[in-house]
């Protein structure tokens, strides 16, 4: 069974953009999440069988399967042509250029933005990206200037004082606070709407077994929470399905680690095709039912 199968092969494609970010710490010269992304093909390749002994064999008596396969539609990998900045500005101004420059040409299905997570061994899956608490500074030396609303009109035409003067301006942000923040109204955090456990339960039941993956439910407040925030909440105003994902990986830059990383986001994608293939195939039956 693959990507595409003798069933899918008339059904419309299902397209995923992927974005990576640059290098941002001098510890870390080569950012693994682009090296990554830029690594995938156009085209999710069709399932290799695996080895009986790496995966169902070692599970415990506790541990509950994983879902089986499912045929899944030709799915499209878009990559974003170059790493993304790793800067709040960057990022504030590129999200909406990402889901409305895409959608003019063609339906984007699903976003998964990819990021580097430190020297840790295990790859997670984000739950949700936060609103605020960004007090990290990006690479240009910035902190975010309108977090938690700071500086900006509130309701009630109040503006929301806090430190950072002289940081510069937030998207939300003018003379005397005249501009809404950006993101009033939209809740502290934001969560994917897809179905996060089902994926990474299939993630798992892909991949090899000794390998150590997980769901998070804290994206860390920086960068990589900050675009995914900015992905949902765009998405959210525009009242569309919260369809984005993220992914952390391990600092390891070295060729082999980029190799089970790019073989492990193949497998998130297909992992998420196939939840979304499942959750349509439900609201179909429910509608004639």
């Amino acid at each position: 069974m693959g990507s595409v199968s003798e069933e899918s092969v008339d059904q419309e494609p299902f397209t995923v953009l992927l974005t990576g970010f640059e290098s941002f710490k001098t510890d870390y010269p080569v950012n693994p999440s682009w090296e990554i992304v830029r690594s995938l093909p156009s085209h999710l390749p069709p399932l290799r069988a695996k080895v009986p002994s790496s995966s169902s064999s070692s599970l415990t008596s506790e541990a509950a399967p994983p879902p089986p396969p499912r045929s899944i539609p030709p799915v499209r990998l878009l990559v974003h042509p170059s790493p993304i900045h790793v800067s709040y500005e960057t990022v504030r101004e590129l999200v909406p250029r990402l889901w409305t420059n895409q959608q003019q040409q063609q339906r984007i299905d699903a976003a998964v933005h990819v990021g580097m997570a430190g020297p840790r061994l295990f790859y997670s899956v984000e739950r949700r990206g936060h609103r605020e608490g960004y007090k990290m500074r990006d690479v240009d030396g910035q902190l975010l200037a309108d977090d938690g609303g700071r500086g900006c009109r509130r309701p009630g035409g109040t503006e929301k004082e806090g430190e950072g003067e002289g940081e510069g301006k937030g998207d939300g942000e003018g003379e005397g606070g005249e501009k809404e923040w950006i993101w009033e109204g939209l809740p502290p955090d934001l969560e994917s709407a897809f179905d996060v456990d089902d994926i990474v339960a299939r993630w798992r039941g892909h991949s090899p077994q000794h390998l150590d993956l997980r769901i998070s439910e804290d994206a860390g407040h920086y960068l990589c929470d900050f675009i995914y925030y900015s992905s949902l909440a765009h998405l959210e105003k525009a009242g569309e399905r919260r369809r984005v994902l993220f992914l952390h990986v391990p600092s390891d830059a070295s060729p082999h680690s980029i190799s089970v990383g790019r073989e492990l986001l193949l497998q998130l994608v297909r992992s998420l095709v196939e939840s979304e293939v499942v959750r349509r195939e439900k609201a179909k039956a429910e509608a004639a039912s």
